[in-house]
């Protein structure tokens, strides 16, 4: 356990990011999801929208550290990458 009143207020501050970047993280998941059941219905329109969708809240997340920048970067391209290998339907 924390002794000092520093380390203390550290541990408030880590408790406090830690739920934050948990509800983010969250946040991001449920919009990768969309843009994953729309590519398995086989509805590229749907995809694309949902994927313009979900591509800023990825990249906030790596800019924000939730994630390492290029994690996000490369969970887009592989969103990108399935939707452009579609059919048009």
């Amino acid at each position: 356990m924390a002794n000092t009143k520093s380390a203390k207020k550290a541990v408030r501050q880590i408790n406090k990011r830690t739920e934050v970047n948990v509800a983010r993280k969250s946040r991001m998941r449920s919009f990768i999801r969309k843009v994953e059941e729309a590519i398995a219905s086989g509805k590229k329109d749907e995809a694309q929208a949902a994927l313009r969708a979900a591509q800023p809240i990825i990249a906030r997340n790596g800019q924000n550290g939730v994630l390492h920048e290029r994690t996000a970067s490369r969970k887009i391209s592989r969103l990108s990458k399935r939707i452009g290998a579609m059919e048009s339907a």
